[in-house]
C-alpha cells in the first residue's frame, strides 16, 4: 500500500468543502461543517452497503461527528487506518459482552454533578459534553447523551470553595475548548479566584483534532491563569501534522506546560515502533509524553483493548532504549485511582542488599542500608 499523502488528502477535503484559507483557519467553520451522516461520510470514504448499515447502527447508539480537518487525517484507501479506527463508528461497537457505561464509577465519586473526586487533594470537573470529534474509544461515552445540569458548574465551584484541601483542579469534559474564549476563560478565572486552588489543568484533544481552535488569543488568555497545565491526547504519529505542532507551539511559547496522555489502542498504536515514533515526535513538538493509558472496559470499546502484556512490552521497549523524557508511565485507571503498570526490575532482596535487572538484561546487586 502506498504511503499516506496527507497534503494531497488535505487538498481534496478542502476542495470538497470549497473552503477558503479563511474558512479553514476558523475553528467554528469546522464545527458547523462536521460530518454526521452516512451520506456525507460516503463522499470521503468508500463504504459498501453493509459497512454503511453498521456505521449507521453504531452511530445511533454512540454519538459521532468528524470535523473536516480530522477527515483529512483519514486514509480513504486503508480500511485499517489508525485515525479512521478512532473516529468512524464500527459494527464492533455493537458487540459488548463485558463493557460498562461507567467503568470508573465516576457517578459514585461525584459529590455534586460533573465533579469527580477520587483523590484527597484534587478533582476532575467536567464542564461540557461537547467534543470536536467523538472518539470511539472514549471512556465517557455515556456523557455525550447527557447534557450537564444547568447549575452544575456553580455547584462545583461552591463545593471546591468549601473544601480547602482541594489544590489541583482538572477541567475536562467533553472538551473544554469547545467553549468560546470568553466563556472558557471566565470559568477558569472563577476557579483561579478560589484562594486554595494552586494548579489548574485543562484536558483537550483540540490540538490534535481541531488545531485551529488553539489561537494566539486563547493561548494568551490561558497564560494569564498560570500556573496552568494543558493535557493533550495524541495516539498516533500521523496526528502530529504541521498544524498540530503549530497549535502546541502556541501554547508552549506562552509558558504553558504540555503533557500527552495516549490511550493504548489495538490496531492503532499497540506496537513498539509506532509508540516510539509517537513519543519522539511529541518531544520534538515540546509535549512531554506523560501517560499511556490502558483502555477502559467501556461499553462498545472492547475491540480496542489489547492484553496488558502488550502494554508492558511496549513500556519495557521504551525504558532504557530511549531517553527518559520519552518514556511515559503506563497506567491503568481504576475506581480507586491510577495504578502504574510496569515489568518489575527488582529481582530479589536479601540481608546483604537487593538485585535489579538493567534494561538490556544485566543483573546488578546494590547494598541496602538497614533502617
Amino acid at each position: 500500500m502506498a504511503a499516506f499523502d496527507f497534503s494531497a488528502r488535505l487538498r481534496a477535503v478542502r476542495a470538497w468543502f470549497n473552503a477558503s484559507d479563511e474558512d479553514w483557519a476558523d475553528w467554528r467553520w469546522h464545527m458547523r461543517r462536521r460530518v454526521t451522516t452516512i451520506e456525507d461520510l460516503s463522499r470521503f470514504l468508500p463504504l459498501n452497503s453493509q459497512e454503511a448499515d453498521l456505521i449507521d447502527k453504531a452511530g445511533k447508539r454512540f454519538r459521532w461527528a468528524i470535523t473536516p480537518y480530522a477527515l483529512a487525517l483519514i486514509d480513504p484507501d486503508d480500511p485499517a487506518c489508525p485515525i479512521r479506527a478512532q473516529l468512524v463508528p464500527s459494527g464492533m461497537e455493537l458487540i459488548s459482552e463485558v463493557g460498562m457505561p461507567d467503568p470508573l464509577n465516576e457517578l459514585e465519586h461525584s459529590p455534586v454533578p460533573d465533579l469527580i473526586r477520587v483523590y484527597p487533594d484534587r478533582v476532575a470537573l467536567c464542564i461540557t459534553d461537547i467534543c470536536q470529534v467523538y472518539c470511539r474509544h472514549c471512556f465517557r461515552k455515556r456523557r455525550v447523551h447527557e447534557a450537564p445540569p444547568a447549575d452544575a458548574f456553580e455547584r462545583a465551584v461552591e463545593y471546591i470553595a468549601a473544601h480547602s484541601e482541594l489544590r489541583d483542579i482538572l477541567v475536562t469534559g467533553g472538551d473544554p475548548l469547545m467553549f468560546s474564549d470568553d466563556a472558557l476563560l471566565e470559568k477558569l478565572s472563577r476557579l483561579r479566584a478560589i484562594p486554595h486552588v494552586q494548579i489548574l489543568r485543562v484536558g483537550t484533544r483540540a490540538p490534535c483534532m481541531l488545531p485551529m481552535r488553539v489561537t494566539d488569543e486563547l493561548a494568551k488568555g490561558l497564560a494569564a491563569l498560570h500556573p496552568l497545565y494543558v493535557n493533550v491526547q495524541f495516539n498516533h504519529p500521523r496526528e502530529l501534522t504541521e498544524d498540530a505542532v503549530a497549535a502546541l507551539a502556541r501554547l508552549i511559547d506562552r509558558g504553558i506546560p504540555l503533557g500527552n496522555q495516549s490511550v493504548l489502542l489495538k490496531g492503532v498504536n499497540d506496537s513498539l515502533p509506532v509508540m516510539k515514533e509517537l513519543v519522539h515526535k511529541l518531544l520534538m513538538a515540546r509535549a512531554r509524553p506523560y501517560y499511556i493509558f490502558h483502555p477502559q472496559l467501556v461499553e462498545g470499546t472492547e475491540h480496542f483493548i489489547p492484553p496488558v502484556e502488550v502494554g508492558l512490552e511496549i513500556h519495557a521497549g521504551l525504558e532504557g532504549w530511549t531517553s527518559g523524557l520519552a518514556v511515559p508511565l503506563y497506567i491503568l485507571d481504576t475506581p480507586f485511582g491510577k495504578v502504574p503498570l510496569a515489568q518489575s526490575r527488582l529481582v530479589s532482596r536479601d540481608a546483604d542488599g537487593f538485585t535489579v535487572r538493567a534494561f538490556k538484561g544485566e543483573v546488578w546487586k546494590e547494598p541496602n542500608p538497614k533502617r
